[in-house]
């Protein structure tokens, strides 16, 4: 019978077997790649010394092909549970290094444990997804495995904060479940996400393309809209992973975290009573707006490179998370179509579902024209805004910059959809449409009839200039609770966050809504 030293001992040697991953063969070939490993990964993102795995022995069961005389470390995934800046978070890193990282029964049981555990704790989970697939000896029972793994995912969205991180490749169904978390993190170069690849694509179509154009990190950060961030390096997104999560709560239940800035609440900016400019057609750039209202100047932007048009991001007020959602003047004009709705959409739905108040700033023309974006669906695209907005709980602040035209200016957060305050600048024109568009509509006859009929159309463009070019038709209808000064924005929004802090909404019992995907 075996001492009990000899028994530490030979726990010692199986960890230290467990800890060796692939072997130094494979280790090398990940480095080679640019790759971290599945471990380092996993050092990177916890405090240090605060992470504890969980399932390091577990073995495959697979008998088929003579797999019961291949040993597969940790069975290809490393999980377990650590502290981020104090914080505890919850995590699996594929290991490439073993058996190419793929997915079989045991694999999937040791992703779904630990995501089960962290909806027990009310923690975030992040995956770190380096797999080769489905293992195909194992088969059905790898498909079993994804499943598994997209229902929690779903039954858990919205419940705990749940980031993806693309570390290499990510091939078929195994695109599914990063799909259906909330954040999409890839690194240029070396990560890749499609359904079928280059050789499928060219035997199937005779269509040639690189893993990097078909499913690089900026493909899907331009693109698809499919990942969120594309990163420099590993590292990097590791630290922008950590970032992510000093903004969130730990799940649904709790509000955001509380950080003392030390901006001054009651700063204020001359810089933004110029900052529009007197001609209506010119742009400037909605990102400086923002900076300077937020504590420090400092924002989290995901789906930076897609659809400009408008913009998302996390900040902070008064040490408070907030989720900004704003008009980009400097990109088409920050026009609404399919593609700004979706973004737009699906970060307000995350902002309402973990507690974070919601801050939009509207400049918007309306919506964008054009056969290709009635065919491609803006009606249904664009009624997911207006959904998602009068659906959301959380405190909604309202700041309109300068135009609010038309539908648009209903589905930027208007009164109308349940806006709990709404500021607008002096430079705000709220309208059906513009005031040429208008003029030529109502006074078309008039025009037409006129001796001069271009002094004529200048004359009646100034009419409705004067008449709805401004905030005060809007503000007299109660449609806009103050027009404000707009150097002053920063503290009236601090005071407005403040006042609306213990805002209590309840929608009416259903089992869901049916939102117009």
């Amino acid at each position: 019978m075996k001492s009990v030293l000899e028994r530490i001992k030979e726990l010692n040697a199986l960890k230290h077997k467990a800890l060796e991953m692939g072997g130094a063969k494979g280790v090398a070939k990940q480095k080679e790649m640019g790759k971290l490993t599945a471990r380092e990964r996993i050092d990177l993102l916890f405090d240090v010394g605060t992470f504890r795995e969980v399932d390091m022995f577990v073995k495959h069961r697979c008998t088929n092909f003579n797999m019961e005389k291949v040993d597969i470390p940790s069975d290809g995934v490393i999980t377990g549970y650590g502290r981020v800046e104090g914080r505890p978070v919850f995590s699996f890193s594929q290991d490439f290094t073993s058996r190419a990282g793929t997915l079989g029964e045991m694999h999937a049981k040791k992703i779904c444990k630990i995501m089960d555990m962290a909806a027990r704790a009310g923690a975030p989970v992040v995956g770190f997804n380096d797999s080769g697939g489905a293992r195909i000896q194992e088969g059905v029972n790898a498909l079993s495995g994804y499943g598994d793994i997209f229902y929690r995912n779903s039954i858990y969205s919205g419940v705990i904060p749940q980031i993806s991180a693309i570390m290499g490749p990510t091939a078929g169904g195994a695109v599914y479940s990063p799909a259906m978390t909330d954040w999409i993190f890839m690194v240029k170069k070396t990560s890749h996400m499609f359904i079928t690849g280059p050789e499928v694509i060219k035997s199937v179509t005779g269509e040639e393309i690189s893993f990097e154009d078909l499913g690089g990190a900026m493909t899907h950060n331009e693109k698809s809209g499919v990942a969120h961030f594309a990163c420099e390096s590993e590292a990097d997104a590791i630290c922008q992973i950590r970032r992510m999560l000093s903004y969130l709560p730990a799940n649904n239940m709790e509000d955001p975290p509380v950080v003392d800035t030390g901006d001054d609440p009651c700063r204020t900016d001359p810089g933004l009573d110029a900052i529009i400019p007197d001609d209506p057609n010119r742009s400037y750039d909605m990102k400086q707006v923002i900076r300077s209202v937020v504590d420090n100047g400092e924002i989290l932007e995901p789906h930076e490179h897609f659809a400009k048009n408008m913009i998302v991001c996390f900040a902070r007020l008064n040490g408070k998370t907030i989720g900004v959602i704003a008009n980009q003047p400097s990109f088409l004009a920050g026009c609404l179509d399919i593609d700004a709705s979706d973004k737009a959409t699906r970060f307000i739905r995350f902002c309402d579902a973990f507690n974070i108040p919601l801050l939009t700033f509207a400049d918007v023309p309306g919506y964008m024209p054009g056969s290709n974006q009635e065919w491609g669906g803006i009606i249904r695209h664009g009624a997911k805004l207006l959904w998602c907005y009068a659906e959301a709980t959380v405190p909604k602040l309202l700041v309109i910059v300068r135009k609010d035209y038309g539908g648009a200016y209903i589905a930027m957060s208007s009164k109308h959809l349940g806006a709990d305050i709404a500021f607008a600048w002096p430079t705000a024109e709220i309208a059906v449409m513009g005031a040429e568009g208008a003029a030529n509509i109502i006074h078309r006859q008039e025009i037409k009839a006129a001796a001069d009929p271009a002094a004529k159309r200048r004359e009646k463009i100034e009419e409705y200039q004067g008449l709805f070019s401004n905030p005060y038709v809007a503000a007299g209808m109660g449609y806009i609770d103050d027009v404000i000064v707009p150097s002053q924005t920063r503290p009236r929004l601090i005071e407005a966050l403040e006042v609306m802090r213990t805002k209590r909404q309840t929608l009416p019992p259903k089992k869901h809504g049916n939102i117009p995907v």
